[in-house]
């Protein structure tokens, strides 16, 4: 068996998918749509399919709070997409329910952590890994405590308060704490990606350093993930094309995001240069057989948005990652979902 030297971690709803789940509506809605019903936001399904490669050394690992009883739904609409997968986890909400633990139905945390560190306690490796989440529930607080637990930039004996705060049941915690025994501390995040559904303002993700970096669209993702090493150009334009097929996506609105990266000093000007060489390259290469297209008008547009920065500085991050306070961060986040679903429903 090949070695696994990157696992991606992807979340479904409002990540993936465009879920609406603040109603009762649109719960039922959601409910009864089948695969071809469900829309991929768009870019997610090339990204992921950009990733996935040739199979080998890149692992696709999906942990999601929707319900078990949705998963023949959403392994057909990942069929259709043409996406593979290595792991395929959803929420046992039935046995939630029947068992009166309501908490467990509607918190994500003590779910997700659980299910994360299982799937990495599964590994005989120690890959590196890419986290993509969403605005919607706790994904930036859930991902950056499973990486400060893998790496030991968290205590284990922090762990039973962070999620009683998280409002976890007792087995939860312990569950939690026998899965953090087993696994090896090593620094294997590398990046966490959170797409802005509901578009947050992207300072609500400062306190939570370089690493965390939130995007408003697949083409912004695909620009870190080519500053990381982990797609080429060639790989990102896949991804753009899928966008452009979009009407809410022109090459003008992906040059505005690549511009937008380099404000908040989440991409440099010359990584985001390079990027633009390569696509030139790309364009010069497939002029001799067809249109340069898409790769050369996203080329000069990108240029341009660039060269509008002219020598502004970008946001700068400190190489250190910031300690956190997770019980204050899950407190906050569960105020906040409460009130926003007191508004909507």
């Amino acid at each position: 068996m090949a070695r696994t030297e990157h696992v991606f971690r992807w979340d479904l709803d409002k990540t993936y998918l465009r879920t609406e789940f603040d109603t009762v509506r649109d719960l039922v809605k959601t409910a009864f749509e089948t695969a071809s019903d469900k829309q991929a936001v768009p870019g997610a399904p090339a990204l992921l399919r950009a990733l996935r490669g040739d199979g080998e050394n890149h692992r696709i690992c999906i942990i999601s709070g929707s319900p078990k009883q949705m998963r023949r739904v959403l392994d057909a609409k990942l069929k259709l997409d043409g996406v593979e997968y290595d792991e395929f986890v959803l929420k046992d909400n039935l046995s939630n329910l029947l068992r009166g633990r309501f908490r467990a139905m509607r918190s994500q945390v003590p779910y997700k952590l659980p299910a994360l560190l299982e799937s990495r306690a599964s590994l005989d490796d120690q890959p590196a890994e890419t986290l993509f989440g969403d605005d919607a529930e706790a994904d930036a607080v859930v991902y950056s405590l499973y990486a400060d637990l893998v790496s030991g930039a968290v205590e284990l004996d922090e762990l039973p308060r962070i999620l009683a705060a998280a409002r976890a049941y007792p087995d939860q915690i312990e569950r939690a704490m026998q899965l953090c025994r087993r696994i090896e501390r090593a620094n294997s995040v590398d990046r966490i990606l959170i797409h802005l559904d509901r578009r947050s303002p992207t300072a609500r993700f400062s306190r939570f350093g370089r690493r965390l970096v939130p995007i408003y669209n697949y083409f912004q993702a695909a620009s870190v993930l080519h500053r990381d090493g982990l797609l080429t150009a060639a790989q990102v334009l896949f991804v753009v094309e899928e966008m452009l097929a979009d009407p809410s996506h022109t090459p003008s609105t992906l040059a505005n995001s690549l511009q937008d990266l380099v404000m908040r000093g989440r991409v440099s000007q010359a990584d985001a240069r390079t990027f633009t060489d390569e696509l030139r390259e790309i364009a010069e290469t497939t002029a001799a057989t067809s249109e340069p297209g898409t790769a050369s008008a996203l080329a000069t547009t990108l240029d341009a948005r660039l060269n509008d920065l002219g020598d502004a500085p970008p946001l700068e991050w400190p190489d250190e990652a910031p300690r956190l306070d997770y019980v204050a961060l899950v407190d906050a986040d569960h105020d906040r979902r409460r009130s926003e679903k007191r508004s909507a429903w």
